[in-house]
């Protein structure tokens, strides 16, 4: 059997137990470079644990998922944070568990706007990237460093994602 997930859309306030959602936010414009530039700033937090880790900077190319979508698996990184700003300007999906006795729970599906990043904070359960229409490029920022940082689930059930209007 398989349940269809409900598709809400992205904000701070139903983010908050997984990280961040990056996005310009009035609150924290400042004014630099002589007036020329708005700065938003300090609106996520890189995590990056375990000796010889490193922040780092990629370009991810996410091909789009057709929907309906089967989300049978998830994933999160022990030791860092990671971020995914897209860059395409297209709306994405993302998909947050919480954690339950060391599995993901029921995922939750959220729509982001093509000017909305997110910061999973590190263990917080997710799906791989979700591109939407066509192929996107994001900029994620998360950890290298010599431990192996990736955990899998696969879900002995699917979850079913269907009905977003882009």
């Amino acid at each position: 059997m398989t349940q269809t997930l409900t598709i809400e859309p992205l904000s701070r306030a139903v983010f908050a137990p997984f990280g961040d959602v990056i996005e310009a936010d009035p609150a924290t414009m400042r004014l630099i470079n002589s007036g020329t530039t708005e700065r938003y700033h300090a609106l996520g937090k890189a995590e990056a644990s375990g000796d010889g880790a490193e922040v780092i900077f990629n370009l991810f190319r996410g091909q789009p998922r057709a929907l309906p979508y089967a989300i049978d698996m998830m994933e999160r990184h022990p030791y860092g944070s990671q971020s995914f700003q897209p860059l395409s300007g297209r709306p994405w999906l993302v998909v947050v568990a919480e954690d339950e006795g060391g599995k993901p729970g029921l995922p939750q599906v959220f729509l982001a706007r093509g000017d909305q990043g997110i910061n999973y904070r590190a263990n917080i359960w997710h799906h791989p990237l979700m591109a939407l229409g066509e192929t996107s490029d994001f900029l994620v920022v998360d950890r290298s460093g010599p431990e192996h940082n990736l955990e899998e689930y696969f879900y002995p059930l699917s979850y079913i994602v269907s009905g977003v209007v882009l």
